[in-house]
């Protein structure tokens, strides 16, 4: 099995903390979705013939396409693969775009699963961080989507800014869960370089974010949560039970992926890929059926600290006789540099597997580092 991701480069506006790769111009999205389908035309072997699990469009902003550009990528996609009869095909979505019309558009496409960029319900937050949507918006559009039958619904948040009290917070999570969402992804507000937030702080016009704060907001998402039935299965993500996001899932588990579009990433195993995050430059290579690509081939220890990494954000945990497949005597050697954490309280192992405990996911970056090879 394997997942193919599509990178929509295309936003309305730029959110404040956003490093993706986007562009606020919509002149050339007809030519984006073409190039596009010939990509997935030129990348047809790299899954070496991989039944199709998940599709996942992400960006950007997917939902900014029409249900009929969905359907011609979907389609280009079947054409060449084979694609199980139980996929799960996301598409990403602001709140804004999901109106009765969009929403009737998209019903007559294959996409089965939202994942809706809420980030706060409230007006003042959203404002601050740039996002075009309103607070009526988003509430709005995870009713209108369930009315028409989308129930495999996700919604983004985003804790530990200066503007989010605890109080909001509480408010925040309570309204997702009062509005049945079975799957939640919540994320620490992160200031990347060269983004508008950064630039902000650095000319003392706003405030640096809170470590204090962040850690304390995500102990509540995780208090809360867990009394509400929902499984912690990553750091950032949260479920009921048998709601898990297959196409991230994967990604964590190490599963196969083709990545389509600018600045798109791939994965097979043996090798990264990353296409260039340039529209015009992409379009111009695809034009003249060039992959426009970077690759790295992975050594033994790069794939020692992906598994490291990716496995003890999960709740499936770290198997060290995975890490003696990868590489003979590897477990040995990590657990010599875990004792600190084990003395710590921040892991703990049962049997052949390594967990984070609940404080120790507080520390997950810096925990994973420590083990690196």
């Amino acid at each position: 099995m394997a997942g193919i991701y599509l990178h929509i480069p295309f936003c309305k506006q730029a959110c404040h903390y956003c490093d993706f790769h986007f562009s606020t111009s919509l002149a050339y999205k007809e030519e984006l979705v073409e190039a596009l389908m010939k990509e997935i035309r030129l990348q047809r072997d790299f899954l070496s013939g991989e039944s199709i699990e998940t599709i996942y469009f992400g960006g950007g902003t997917p939902s900014l396409l029409n249900g009929e550009e969905i359907s011609l990528l979907i389609n280009t996609i079947g054409d060449l693969h084979a694609v199980s009869s139980n996929a799960e095909i996301t598409l990403e979505a602001n709140p804004d775009d999901l109106n009765p019309q969009k929403i009737k558009e998209l019903r007559q496409t294959a996409v089965n699963r939202f994942s809706i960029g809420i980030q706060s319900f409230f007006d003042d937050d959203l404002a601050w961080m740039n996002r075009v949507h309103r607070s009526t918006e988003a509430e709005a559009s995870v009713k209108r989507a369930q009315d028409a039958g989308f129930e495999n619904i996700t919604a983004d948040l985003i804790y530990g800014y200066p503007l989010l009290t605890d109080q909001k917070w509480k408010f925040n999570i309570e309204k997702l869960l009062e509005l049945h969402i079975p799957h939640l992804s919540a994320y620490s507000m992160t200031v990347e370089p060269r983004t508008a937030l950064a630039a902000f702080i650095k000319k003392k016009k706003q405030s640096p974010m809170s470590d204090e704060q962040s850690a304390g907001q995500f102990m509540q998402l995780m208090e809360t949560m867990e009394q509400h039935g929902f499984e912690h299965y990553e750091i950032s993500n949260f479920c009921l039970p048998d709601h898990y996001s297959r196409h991230n899932t994967n990604y964590w588990k190490g599963v196969k992926y083709l990545g389509i579009g600018p600045s798109a990433h791939s994965y097979d195993g043996e090798k990264r890929q990353w296409n260039i995050a340039n529209n015009a430059k992409y379009m111009e290579a695809i034009s003249k059926k060039t992959i426009p690509a970077e690759i790295e081939i992975l050594t033994e220890s790069n794939r020692l600290n992906e598994y490291i990494m990716t496995s003890l954000r999960t709740q499936w945990g770290l198997d060290l006789e995975q890490l003696n497949r990868i590489a003979a005597g590897a477990a040995d050697q990590m657990l010599k540099e875990a004792n600190e954490f084990f003395d710590k309280a921040w892991i703990r192992r049962e049997e052949q597997i390594i967990y984070l405990t609940k404080e120790g996911k507080l520390y997950a970056d810096h925990i994973a580092a420590g083990l690196f090879f």
